[in-house]
């Protein structure tokens, strides 16, 4: 009887320990990292082993770009669970973060706590995923004198590959594309679109036709891709190319007139950026009249868009 007394007495505690934990996951779902972070600290202040709630916030954090904040409390995770892989990957992929926003002096200083953490995940899991990504694309950024080495991301590349095959070839394609070698780049992207052929590999294959100037081909890889999928977003996409680029303008022009007409909030890009891309294909053909339609139609949506009243600026000049 007295057992059950204490269960009693504690289960109130319990439960609130419980719904700031899930209110916290829910906040971070919803993209509300200001609340979560808001709903978490105290809590954390008050139970400092509570991994979930201390993960949780670490995660509020990054989101939020708080680096420092975000490195403090994965380092917590990392000290009272060191055989975790996940909180050794988190771990250095914040100070990875804060590597990029820091002077390059400051950011030699913790290359090596980067790269162990990394390792650490790596070996505590050798089928994290995102480890051995984390692995590949730190060793081809890294400068040699400090560790860097296409050899070594091409091992953990093939290591990957044995993991799954699509990340395996998007890993190569990535260190091809970084070296500048947009054959072998292309080789290894279309093989991931041939074994996995999600939206993620066509997308990889496309910024590389773009980055070449092969802007037919990075259309026709788009529509293949709208072909597999029938996502309306690949309309803004093929739009996008065509506008940027002044290419196929009555395809891009079709493409953003279709994706207007079935928008939904799902598709991502607001409709404004739309607008923007039909005014940039009607300045092409140089029809002012269309073109300021639409760009105005642009600007009233997201009046704070620099760049729209740029392109106004440029249209008004033909």
């Amino acid at each position: 009887m007295k057992h059950i007394t204490y269960f009693l007495l504690f289960l109130p505690f319990f439960l609130i320990g419980q719904t700031a934990v899930n209110q916290a996951e829910i906040y971070i779902n919803n993209k509300q990292f200001s609340q979560a972070e808001n709903s978490l600290k105290p809590y954390v202040e008050e139970n400092p082993n509570n991994l979930k709630a201390i993960e949780l916030l670490g995660d509020a954090y990054g989101h939020q770009k708080k680096w420092d904040d975000a490195i403090t409390y994965y380092k917590q995770l990392v000290v009272q669970k060191p055989n975790v892989a996940n909180y050794h990957y988190k771990y250095g992929g914040a100070l990875g973060m804060k590597a990029l926003t820091v002077s390059k002096i400051s950011a030699l200083m913790i290359i090596g706590d980067i790269k162990t953490s990394f390792l650490k995940a790596v070996e505590l899991d050798p089928k994290h995923i995102d480890a051995h990504w984390a692995l590949v694309e730190l060793y081809m950024q890294l400068p040699g004198v400090v560790g860097g080495s296409k050899n070594k991301s091409l091992k953990y590349a093939d290591a990957l590959q044995n993991l799954s095959k699509v990340d395996g070839y998007l890993a190569k394609g990535y260190i091809y594309e970084y070296d500048n070698e947009p054959e072998l780049a292309e080789k290894f992207y279309k093989k991931a679109i041939q074994t996995g052929g999600s939206v993620t590999c066509y997308d990889k294959l496309t910024k590389l036709y773009e980055k070449e100037g092969k802007t037919n081909l990075a259309i026709s890889n788009l529509e293949a891709a709208n072909l597999k999928h029938k996502r309306n977003a690949m309309h803004y996409q093929i739009g996008k190319v065509c506008a940027d680029y002044n290419v196929q303008l009555e395809k891009g022009e079709f493409c953003l007139k279709i994706y207007l007409e079935n928008y939904s909030a799902k598709d991502g890009v607001p409709k404004a950026w739309a607008y923007y891309r039909l005014a940039q294909i009607y300045k092409h053909k140089n029809n002012k009249t269309e073109a300021l339609k639409w760009i105005d139609k642009a600007i009233v949506d997201l009046p704070k868009i620099e760049v729209f009243k740029t392109e106004k600026q440029k249209i008004n000049m033909l």
